[in-house]
């Protein structure tokens, strides 16, 4: 089989390329917990020029939220994007509370009102009078606090401000429950070859949703250029030591990581490919319901995500959907 290079966002009639942008990294600086939450400094003209080549090569996806640089990679994308919304599918994130003069999260807020502000002020800052999927940032809620806010975000598509709506969680039986919603069209899930997600997967399969795919690259490891002497700084969110950072500890590379991505290099470089497109190749492999969204910072990374569509059939081919090197 080949891949197709767009793909549904569930039944919301939205077609987007199949691997998107993940905008994370180009919101620059901001803290979570007092550390930061960040990819280190950015040059925002350097974010622009990565969006048009974007563009330009067929992507379409582009994921923000208003947390990544307190609203910063959102005002950045809405740059990039002037004179080209038509081009674009944009989803954005919200539920965390920031000030943005600290560039910090403070707390999180999915109250009908807050929903309301939160897409009024995406909408500004994205530079747009709508967005293509509004999604839930918070991965945990309490059922009601969740039921309110997918009334909330009903609203918004009967307004014509949102055109479909989603959550970022890794909890399938949550997410369950909001297909109740019509417009509840896409779940974000972290996926990649060493994380993989069979119920949440299984669940947008039954339900004809997508599956947005954060930390796809395994926050970078699967690029391959991580060794064991690799260190990040401080100041880098592998480097900053959140507890739930995977595969990094104070910006080191856990002792077992680089020699899992030799075990499987040469799979994912099979038909000439990167190792970074042979990780979103299996992806696409993984479930027809799947749109990886791996952050970038550079045109060079923006070009080696994007040369994935074409060659992601060789891993089906040559190896099914092999999920032995899921963690």
């Amino acid at each position: 089989m080949t891949f197709s290079k767009f793909r549904s966002i569930g039944r919301s009639g939205i077609e987007a390329s199949a691997i998107g942008m993940g905008c994370w990294a180009i919101g620059g600086p901001f803290l979570l917990n007092g550390k930061p939450d960040g990819w280190g400094d950015i040059d925002d003209a350097q974010s622009v020029r990565a969006i048009h080549l974007a563009l330009e090569l067929g992507a379409t996806l582009f994921d923000s939220a208003d947390a990544y640089g307190t609203g910063h990679s959102e005002t950045v994308l809405g740059r990039a994007l002037a004179g080209r919304r038509s081009d674009a599918v944009i989803a954005t994130k919200f539920g965390y509370t920031y000030d943005p003069g600290a560039k910090a999260l403070l707390a999180t807020d999915v109250s009908p009102a807050y929903v309301q502000w939160a897409c009024t002020q995406s909408l500004a800052r994205l530079g747009t009078d709508y967005i293509d999927l509004l999604q839930i940032h918070v991965g945990d809620l309490p059922d009601d606090a969740a039921d309110a806010a997918g009334e909330a975000l009903e609203k918004l598509v009967e307004s014509g401000q949102i055109r479909a709506r989603g959550w970022s969680t890794d909890n399938a039986a949550a997410a369950a429950r909001m297909v109740k919603f019509p417009h509840f069209t896409a779940v974000q899930q972290e996926l990649s070859v060493f994380k993989d997600g069979p119920d949440m997967l299984d669940l947008c399969a039954k339900q004809n949703s997508a599956s947005l795919n954060r930390s796809p690259l395994a926050m970078g490891m699967l690029t391959g250029k991580f060794t064991a002497a690799s260190v990040l700084p401080s100041s880098d969110v592998r480097g900053a030591g959140h507890e739930w950072v995977r595969f990094f500890k104070d910006g080191k590379p856990l002792p077992e990581a680089p020699a899992r991505i030799e075990a499987i290099r040469e799979l994912l470089t099979s038909g000439g490919r990167s190792p970074a497109q042979g990780a979103l190749g299996w992806i696409l492999a993984r479930s027809p319901h799947t749109l990886p969204i791996p952050g970038f910072k550079s045109e060079a990374q923006v070009r080696d995500n994007l040369g994935a569509p074409g060659q992601g059939s060789a891993y089906r081919r040559h190896h099914g959907r092999d999920r032995r090197y899921s963690g």
